[in-house]
C-alpha cells in the first residue's frame, strides 16, 4: 500500500507525474489522436510533445522516435485507447517496457475505463509485466462512479515511493478524506463490485444499441473502429465531409457529437482521423437508434447541399 498515492483525479496525476518526473524541455510522447488532457498537462509543465501514431495494436513508436526523439515520459491508454479504442498487444506492452528502461523514460499508463471491457482476454497491466517496470499506473473513480467524486489514485514502483511521498507532502494538501473513507466503505462492503457489474452490463447494452444504429442509418457512410467496450466508440467518416462542419451542423439539431480530428496533434493531416467519437454512457440504450438516424439526416443534407 506505501506504493498507492490518492490524488484529485487523473488530471492531477497527469500533473504531477510531468512535474515530477521530468524536467522543462524533455520530451513527452504522446498518443496521436490521443487525450487532450494529457496533451495540456504536458505542455503545462513545458515539456516538449512528440506525437506517436496509433495503429489497431495500440501504439506504434518508429525506431527513429527512439533515436531522433528519446522521450523522458510515454502517455499510454493501453488497455482502451482514446479515442481509437485499440488494445495495446502484449508483444508491445513488452518492448515497450524495454526500449524504456533504455532510454531512462517513464510510461505513464492511464487505465481510465478498463473496468468496462467486454470478452476477450483480459491483459495485464504494463505496470504488472516486469519487476520494477518503469512505469506509473493512473486510475480514477471518475468513470466508475461519477466525475464530481474527485477521486484518483497513482501506483509507483516500490524504488520511487519514498521520492514521490516526499514531493507530494511539499506540493498537495490532503483532502476528500470523508469521500476516501465512505468509498473504502463502499468497495469493502461488496457494493462497489455489484455497481460495476451492473454497469458493465449496461454499457454493454448501450454500445449494442450504437453499433446497431450505426450499422442500420450509416452503412457506408462510416467505419466503426473496432473495441472491446469502454465507454465510447470511434468511426472514419468516409465521406468528403470535414468532422467538424458535421458535428456544428449536428450541434445546430439538438446532437452532440465530438469530431475525431480535434484529438489529432498539430501537424497530422486532417484526413488521417476524419470521423466522430460518440460518448454513449449517458445515453439511455433506447433513444440511440433514433438519435443516430437524426444524425445520419444531417449528414444526407450536408451531402446533398450546393456547392457554393
Amino acid at each position: 500500500m506505501d506504493q498507492v498515492f490518492i490524488t484529485d483525479g487523473t488530471q492531477t496525476s497527469l500533473d504531477l507525474c510531468a512535474r515530477i518526473l521530468a524536467d522543462a524541455g524533455d520530451t513527452a510522447w504522446i498518443e496521436n489522436p490521443g487525450y487532450g488532457g494529457a496533451r495540456a498537462a504536458f505542455q503545462s509543465a513545458g515539456l516538449v510533445l512528440e506525437p506517436v501514431a496509433v495503429d489497431a495494436d495500440g501504439l506504434a513508436p518508429r525506431p527513429e522516435q527512439w533515436r531522433d526523439a528519446p522521450p523522458r515520459l510515454i502517455y499510454i491508454t493501453p488497455s482502451h485507447q482514446y479515442p481509437l479504442g485499440s488494445i495495446l498487444s502484449l508483444e508491445r506492452r513488452l518492448k515497450l517496457i524495454e526500449d524504456a528502461r533504455a532510454a531512462g523514460a517513464w510510461i505513464v499508463e492511464d487505465d481510465y475505463d478498463s473496468e468496462f471491457r467486454r470478452g476477450g482476454v483480459p491483459l495485464s497491466a504494463v505496470q504488472g509485466l516486469s519487476e520494477d517496470a518503469p512505469v506509473i499506473y493512473l486510475g480514477t473513480f471518475s468513470k466508475t462512479m461519477f466525475p464530481a467524486l474527485r477521486l484518483g489514485f497513482m501506483v509507483v514502483p516500490r524504488y520511487l515511493a519514498a521520492t514521490i511521498a516526499g514531493t507530494l507532502g511539499e506540493i498537495t494538501r490532503r483532502g476528500h478524506v470523508a469521500e476516501q473513507i465512505a468509498l473504502a466503505d463502499f468497495i469493502d462492503s461488496g457494493q462497489f463490485a455489484r455497481h460495476l457489474r451492473r454497469m458493465r452490463q449496461r454499457y454493454g447494452q448501450r454500445r449494442d444499441a450504437l453499433e446497431a444504429a450505426l450499422a442500420r442509418h450509416l452503412r457506408g457512410s462510416v467505419t466503426v473502429s473496432s473495441s472491446a467496450g469502454g465507454m465510447h466508440l470511434s468511426a472514419r467518416l468516409e465521406l468528403p465531409l470535414a468532422d467538424t462542419v458535421v458535428t456544428r451542423a449536428a450541434r445546430a439539431q439538438g446532437l452532440i457529437v465530438r469530431p475525431l480530428s480535434t484529438y489529432r496533434l498539430p501537424g497530422t493531416p486532417l484526413a488521417q482521423y476524419n470521423g466522430f467519437v460518440f460518448g454513449y454512457a449517458g445515453v439511455p440504450a433506447g433513444a440511440i437508434d433514433g438519435l443516430i438516424a437524426r444524425l445520419a439526416q444531417v449528414i444526407d443534407a450536408l451531402r446533398h447541399e450546393p456547392a457554393p
